[in-house]
């Protein structure tokens, strides 16, 4: 079975929309929105220095931004 090629004739622009989660640019976790509104992430339930898998990971408490990448600290 074959399938039809994909039509890229109405597609205009050179915009990349991200869709995907984003994720620590250091160890590769998901983070999590800020809930307080900010343009930040964070990972999920750190606790002790620790991320969601147990990792010890210098940024777990730091804001990241929507590229992953841990703010200074």
């Amino acid at each position: 079975m074959t399938y039809p090629a994909f039509d890229t004739s109405g597609i205009h622009g050179s915009a990349e929309w991200r869709t995907g989660p984003v994720t620590c640019e250091q160890c590769g976790c998901r983070l999590q929105p800020s809930l307080d509104a900010r343009e930040a992430w964070f990972h999920f339930a750190p606790m002790g220095g620790r991320d969601a898998r147990g990792c010890r990971v210098a940024c777990v408490e730091r804001a990241h931004d929507a590229h992953g990448r841990a703010a200074a600290g």
